[in-house]
């Protein structure tokens, strides 16, 4: 279940990397292509001040809201035979 953390509204370019970086706040980084040189410093959108909890996965919904969501534990199981 995704609940809304926080209401930001961001509009979306192609070519960038939207999420939500260590300090709680809706960023984006352009995407590397090859044969391009990019900038690796991230642009802050919006401050959230977002308190991540463990064992959540935060991240901007196709609203430009900020979500989380509980992330699955374990992961597939492999066939004995």
């Amino acid at each position: 279940m995704v609940e809304v953390v926080c209401k930001c509204g961001i509009k979306r370019q192609s070519g960038y990397l939207y999420f939500v970086n260590k300090n709680g706040d809706c960023a984006r980084v352009q995407m590397a292509r090859a044969g391009k040189k990019t900038s690796k410093k991230q642009e802050v959108l919006h401050k959230c001040g977002i308190k991540k909890k463990t064992g959540y996965l935060y991240f901007i919904d196709k609203k430009g809201n900020v979500a989380m969501a509980k992330m699955a534990k374990g992961g597939r199981k492999k066939k004995r035979g």
